[in-house]
């Protein structure tokens, strides 16, 4: 009876303890450390420089802006509103993205009641309509939308944030300004992330930096987010904590395994190979990361680098179509280190 009584106190004086506020890390890349402002966005400059021509006139189009994942599309825009509308940001923009209902009835009710809605705004500023993922929005809803951006141009107007822009109709992309976003520059990434371990004072070292750059491809947010990762991890930022927490096959192997393959050495390339498939990754990340590689590789002759793209970039679609097999990548060995090696060597004697 009395290791029943004794048990039931232990829980209950663990639900009292459970029952204290947890403080959970908010991610660095949403809100802590993205911009407010147009002058705090890296990258594009001459995109950013004609947002704040348009900041400044006041006089805004429709626009849609096209680009890669986590390249400030979105920020762009959010940032371009608050210069606008200034203390007027909440009554003046809609903002609808992805995760929200954007199909026809959304577009005929809720975006259509938003622009008839009359908002004290400051002279010759409009309202504005967010459109976050707009590649996204069925066809039906975008040809909805047409009429709508027609009607009420004098008071609202449209901002269409997607990955491509080509997804968009015709009707709207005629309709729209377009801006298209390019990825960051290894540059631009190692500034900002310098700048977030700064304020967050992460420990880090070079070779950490340059391997969040290499695995993030332009990508900030992706650059942030694994940077967070590393440091709650591991509380250090190094070369091997950020490739354990990215699970990407390290570039120093693989630039082992290319070496080799240049030096016609196919047992030592395909002990490599075999190391990284026990490892456990998949046929699609090592073929990426030797692309990559690759492309950068110095020391590398020109015309064998061009050989070995047109190569993987072969064995690349082989995998996609579904071929994602360690013989895929053994014969693509085969070839790299064929193409590193004499042609006369392959010549048969004559008989």
């Amino acid at each position: 009876m009395s290791l029943f009584a004794s048990t039931s106190a232990a829980a209950k004086g663990k639900a009292r303890d459970d029952d204290l506020p947890v403080a959970f890390e908010l991610p660095w890349s949403v809100p802590h450390h993205r911009p407010h402002t147009l002058d705090d966005i890296v990258g594009n400059t001459e995109t950013i420089e004609r947002l704040k021509v348009i900041a400044r006139d006041g006089n805004c189009p429709h626009i849609i802006i096209s680009g890669s994942p986590g390249i400030g599309k979105t920020t762009s825009i959010l940032a371009l509103a608050r210069a606008l509308l200034g203390d007027n940001y909440k009554e003046g923009v809609l903002e609808l993205n992805a995760s929200d209902e954007r199909g026809i009835d959304v577009v005929r009710n809720r975006i259509k009641a938003f622009a008839q809605k009359k908002v004290t705004l400051p002279l010759g500023r409009h309202k504005l309509i967010i459109l976050d993922e707009a590649d996204s929005m069925t066809t039906g809803a975008q040809q909805a939308l047409r009429r709508t951006m027609e009607l009420y141009s004098n008071t609202t107007r449209f901002a269409l944030a997607c990955n491509q822009s080509n997804k968009i109709i015709e009707p709207i992309q005629s309709r729209c300004a377009i801006l298209r976003y390019a990825r960051l520059s290894d540059k631009e990434l190692l500034q900002r992330l310098m700048e977030i371990c700064e304020i967050e004072k992460v420990p880090y070292n070079e070779a950490g930096l340059t391997a969040l750059v290499f695995t993030s491809e332009g990508d900030m947010r992706q650059a942030v987010n694994n940077l967070q990762s590393t440091f709650s991890g591991f509380n250090f930022v190094g070369a091997d904590e950020v490739f354990k927490v990215c699970d990407q096959p390290h570039p120093v192997k693989v630039k082992a395994l290319i070496t080799d393959c240049t030096k016609g050495r196919i047992d030592g390339a395909m002990d490599k190979l075999d190391e990284l498939w026990t490892a456990g990754y998949s046929a699609v990340d090592i073929v990426t990361t030797l692309f990559r590689v690759v492309k950068n590789m110095d020391g590398l002759h020109e015309f064998l680098k061009l050989e070995f793209i047109r190569e993987i970039g072969f064995a690349h679609m082989r995998i996609l179509e579904g071929v994602s097999t360690v013989v895929q990548l053994g014969g693509l060995l085969a070839r790299l280190c064929k193409l590193g090696m004499k042609p006369e060597l392959f010549v048969l004697p004559k008989a």
